[in-house]
């Protein structure tokens, strides 16, 4: 047994983590709804998840099984198809290649499986169809709903009893349903939409029941951990276990639960109703793939994290002096200087660890030089060479080499003229564009900050 603990949120709790099977460890995580670029507040889930999956097979070895899964119908795609006048297939394919870049970009590993909802429609009929049959969902005008009285753990996730969740919630509304709460499985489709021909005419499925359908023919009935953003505990996974436990008469669905807070920006939750979102790809454009990682990780992923610049440079600074360590070392097995990312995947802790076996090896503890480069790499960093770090900073620099030597020509008048303060100001200018210039004896030197 390791000595892993996750706070679960099903028991509000820290718990050592205690697999079904060692031999083969299970992880679900919700994948992306393809409708629109994903912004760095999905970024987070993903890193968060990746760094799970990285320390599971340190722990475990590689039978790892990650399944993460990808919503390629749905009405929000719907809705961004009509918008923008674009083919529904053309919207999924793009979305989903730049996701696919953007993970590449964070260095996230590729899941053991990536399955599409698209692909699943079959199963989805059957376990709506099964539901039915079970006496736990009805039929109405081509619409399967689930009846949520039917299951009486319902509300246990989000800690709250029904009449609570009625209260607070902002479930669809229709004079379909039995129970205002009750949710659909599966929907009739208009003409042009996506559809399927099911039993109830044609039509698709509910967001709810895909995921389940997706976990449970990839990691089975019952399986070790299932995670996903805060906002997703209720009703997406309230209502994944309700259909997935009754259809499969199980106690139980997945007996982890692990949600990672939100991003901010000025305190304000990072998403496209709000309008206050950056993508991924231009964040990796500005900082590095390396860089908004390790932004990501810098504070516990149960809490939130605001974004700013002022975050990312001082993220950059780091990358940048842990970069002068960098080595293709053999890698280590830290596992047993883990104990904080052990704990909860404390990152801060860890990346405080980090920066202590930085200075041990520059101290010059070889030993600690190793260290130091497989802790970096166990959060995913340090996936590129110096050299190829050294070239995304030029790559990244707005100014030429030529006004870069100018404006050291100005500052050497000025300070020959004993103007100090213009002096000042033009290194300071040249440090804000990311150069920082030395004076040695009779020159002066240019690098990148």
């Amino acid at each position: 047994m390791s000595n892993l603990q996750l706070t679960n949120s099903l028991s509000r709790k820290k718990e050592i983590f205690k697999p079904i099977d060692p031999k083969k460890i299970s992880l679900y995580a919700c994948g992306p709804t393809v409708y629109d670029n994903p912004h760095v507040g999905n970024a987070r889930s993903l890193v968060v998840f990746d760094v799970l999956f990285r320390l599971l097979r340190a722990i475990y070895g590689p039978n790892v099984n990650y399944v993460r899964n990808i919503t390629d119908v749905d009405d929000k795609i719907i809705e961004a198809s009509k918008k923008n006048k674009k083919n529904i297939n053309e919207i999924t394919h793009e979305v989903t290649k730049v996701f696919h870049e953007n993970c590449k970009s964070l260095n996230c590993l590729k899941p053991t499986v990536e399955p599409k909802a698209t692909d699943h429609i079959k199963e989805m009929i059957e376990m709506s169809s099964s539901l039915i049959s079970k006496g736990y969902a009805y039929e109405n005008k081509g619409h399967v709903y689930f009846s949520v009285s039917s299951f009486k753990n319902y509300g246990k996730l989000s800690n709250k009893n029904l009449e609570e969740l009625k209260a607070g919630s902002r479930v669809e509304i229709s004079d379909l349903k039995k129970n205002p709460m009750d949710f659909v499985l599966w929907k009739p489709s208009e003409d042009n939409d996506p559809g399927w021909d099911s039993p109830w005419g044609k039509g698709r499925p509910g967001w709810h029941l895909e995921c389940s359908v997706m976990s449970e023919k990839y990691l089975g009935k019952n399986f070790d951990i299932h995670g996903g953003g805060l906002d997703l505990i209720f009703p997406h996974h309230e209502n994944e276990i309700a259909q997935s436990c009754c259809n499969n008469s199980t106690d139980s669905f997945a007996n982890y639960w692990i949600h990672n807070g939100f991003v901010t920006i000025n305190k304000e939750k990072m998403s496209k109703s709000l309008g206050n979102i950056i993508t991924i790809s231009d964040a990796v454009k500005k900082y590095s793939g390396q860089v908004v990682r390790l932004s990501l990780l810098s504070a516990h992923y149960s809490q939130p994290l605001d974004w700013n610049d002022e975050l990312l440079q001082n993220h950059k600074n780091t990358i940048n002096k842990w970069y002068n360590l960098y080595e293709k070392t053999k890698e280590e097995n830290i596992l047993n200087i883990s104990d904080t990312l052990l704990d909860d995947l404390n990152t801060p802790g860890f990346i405080a660890k980090i920066h202590e076996l930085y200075n041990n090896a520059n101290n010059g503890e070889q030993k600690s030089r190793s260290l130091f480069n497989s802790a970096c790499r166990l959060i995913g960093l340090f996936n590129i060479s110096k050299e190829q770090w050294e070239q995304f900073k030029k790559s990244n620099i707005q100014v030429s080499e030529e006004y870069i030597l100018k404006q050291i020509a100005e500052r050497t008048k000025a300070k020959k003229d004993k103007n100090f303060d213009l002096a000042d100001k033009i290194r300071k200018d040249l440090l804000d564009q990311g150069i920082i210039i030395e004076d040695q004896q009779d020159k002066t030197l240019w690098k990148l900050k």
